[in-house]
């Protein structure tokens, strides 16, 4: 397994920059907001959060077409697949999952403290969106595993795959602005949304690897 999620790391730093093009493109939609809302500082401070959020979810989906892809064109997929069973692949599927978030998704969280400068957002609600986007997009990931798996031999598989995810990432979206906003805004609570989106993380953890492994094994079948 670590050698798997080393050989991924490698894969996705030399497999046309994809963690370079996430972390232009959430740059792209963070500044490009502000020309289309206006110069109002409150306003971008408090639009923020969720701002970061979408732009990350967004920059997210960009790379989930290739969780697969190099597998099944060098003919390694079809053998990850046949020489173990479900709970095999799964946990295979997990580590692909995690090499993938590490090599293209992690560089937006680290990248988003200096993002939401450009927002006006405050120091305590800079850290707090930076805390639920580490938190938080693994279980995007997890969720567009399963969109790979079906769209892996499918042509352009890529827009089928942000069809299928994106209205599933909701429920992470809502608890993930709903917790950074908590943090700056006195009424609103923190820890509460803050847990739930990791106990979301935690939940996708076991069924997103679980779904993708039964559609990638349905699709050799």
């Amino acid at each position: 397994m670590l050698a798997l999620f080393l050989r991924d790391i490698r894969l996705s730093i030399r497999a046309g920059g994809g963690a370079l093009i996430g972390v232009i493109f959430f740059l792209a939609v963070i500044v490009t907001i502000p020309f289309g809302v206006g110069p109002d500082l409150n306003l971008l401070a408090r639009i923020g959060p969720a701002i970061l959020w979408i732009a990350a979810l967004l920059a997210c989906l960009l790379g989930l077409d290739r969780l697969f892809q190099a597998d099944r064109e060098d003919g390694s997929l079809d053998l990850l697949v046949l020489n173990g069973d479900r709970h095999m692949l799964a946990l295979t599927v997990l580590t692909k999952c995690l090499a993938h978030w590490a090599g293209s998704v992690l560089p937006l969280v680290v990248a988003a403290p200096l993002l939401g400068l450009f927002m006006n957002m405050e120091p305590l609600g800079i850290g707090a969106t930076a805390l639920t986007l580490l938190i938080g997009t693994p279980a995007i990931t997890f969720i567009g595993a399963a969109g790979a798996a079906v769209a892996v031999a499918l042509p352009r598989g890529g827009l089928l795959i942000s069809v299928l995810v994106l209205p599933l990432t909701i429920p992470v979206l809502i608890f993930g602005v709903s917790a950074s906003y908590g943090a700056v805004a006195d009424p609103a609570p923190f820890l509460q949304p803050f847990l739930i989106l990791a106990a979301l993380t935690l939940f996708l953890a076991v069924i997103g690897p679980l779904a993708a492994a039964l559609a990638l094994r349905h699709g050799t079948d």
